[in-house]
């Protein structure tokens, strides 16, 4: 992969980032001041993860029949479309159906780049370029929230806004010359057939399972603190610009620590590094329970929360790699996104319940519980890295 690719690639990334962060708060506070439940807040922002697991099963056969630019272009034109639809209508279940496209749309752009990347790039580059990756996807959900305080001026001009901007970057696409994934001999036959997702899903999971949960853990995380914290927020009496600001200091320690952990995994190891910024992230978060009642000591602590764990995701998708064959990349690719859905789903509505239910337990002790749980199963099931 050329150097233009690469900055074109993670340049889309960085975009589709701006979308996501700013469409979670953006919402949730929309639908707060409306009145809605913050459980049937949750549940509409499941809907854009709801879409990547729909459309997971049917990516990898035309990612490795047609390759990989059709993909991102499908995936990025459908984002733009439905950015634009959200100002026409205001309805519930048709912004939970707008999410839905989104998910789908964003799972064929996230797939498609990240599986171009990863099989790519040498190994002892591996932790750099794929933290380059999350940097800039990091940048751009770093800036979203920003977006959230526009919605005082017009409910519309963020979702237009945003659909401008996903436009412009979608265009430098086709730039790029396409490429097809590499397969082995022996599987030709096998990815010609829907038949053998399943058969592959499972011959994947037996050499990655563990390397998944990295991608699982971030998902809940981030949509949790995106989706459920500005609920949170306002119901402890914090004010919609001071919830961006808290949102954006997260993403910001992601944005600042992600290149430097990145290459340090190339060094020690990503499954060792991991252990550790679960472990000291679980504590941050666990300490921001104890500190939600001062603005300042609250940024603070998402700040660091942000600098541990905002590289969750780009470490499991680089450790994912290591343990993983060449031939099955795409489908290894493939389950992080799944496992990263799958968190997602679980954040943002079991958050809107917790708030719900739990009025006098803080929203942060659930996210801390989460990472401790991870930091325990990955320190004692250990993968061997072959590849």
């Amino acid at each position: 992969m050329n150097r233009l690719q690469f900055w074109i690639l993670i340049s889309i990334v960085a975009i589709s980032g701006f979308s996501q962060g700013m469409l979670l708060p953006l919402i949730s506070i929309i639908f707060e001041q409306d009145g809605i439940s913050s459980t049937m807040n949750g549940l509409n922002a499941t809907g854009l993860y709801i879409g990547i697991l729909i459309i997971s099963p049917f990516m990898e056969y035309p990612l490795r029949k047609y390759g990989y630019k059709p993909i991102i272009l499908l995936g990025g034109l459908l984002v733009i479309v439905s950015l634009a639809f959200f100002p026409l209508y205001k309805s519930f279940w048709f912004w939970f159906f707008l999410r839905l496209c989104i998910g789908i749309g964003d799972n064929a752009l996230h797939f498609g780049t990240q599986t171009w990347i990863t099989s790519s790039t040498l190994k002892e580059h591996r932790g750099r370029n794929i933290s380059l990756y999350g940097l800039f996807f990091g940048i751009g959900f770093a800036a979203g929230p920003l977006m959230t305080p526009l919605v005082t001026i017009s409910e519309s001009l963020p979702f237009i806004l945003s659909a401008c901007m996903c436009l412009i970057s979608w265009l430098f696409l086709f730039l790029l010359k396409n490429e097809k994934p590499v397969q082995d001999d022996t599987e030709e036959v096998a990815i010609n057939s829907f038949k053998e997702t399943a058969s592959r899903f499972k011959t994947t999971l037996s050499f990655c399972w563990v390397a998944l949960l990295p991608a699982l853990c971030y998902g809940f995380l981030e949509a949790s603190l995106n989706g459920s914290f500005p609920i949170y927020g306002l119901r402890i009496g914090l004010d919609v610009s001071y919830i961006s600001i808290a949102l954006a200091a997260f993403a910001v320690g992601g944005v600042i620590t992600q290149l430097p952990l990145g290459m340090l995994s190339d060094r020690i190891g990503r499954r060792r590094l991991l252990t550790y910024i679960l472990f000291f992230g679980s504590l941050t978060f666990f300490a921001a329970s104890f500190l939600e009642s001062s603005a300042l000591a609250l940024t603070i602590c998402l700040l660091f929360a942000g600098m541990l764990v905002g590289s969750t995701f780009s470490l499991g998708i680089s450790y994912m790699t290591d343990v993983t064959p060449k031939s099955l990349l795409p489908t290894g690719n493939l389950l992080c996104g799944i496992a990263f859905s799958l968190g997602s789903l679980l954040g943002p509505y079991l958050g809107g319940v917790f708030i719900q239910v739990f009025t006098s337990i803080s929203f942060f002790v659930v996210i801390g519980s989460i990472l401790f749980m991870i930091f325990v199963i990955i320190s004692t099931r250990k993968q061997e890295i072959t590849y």
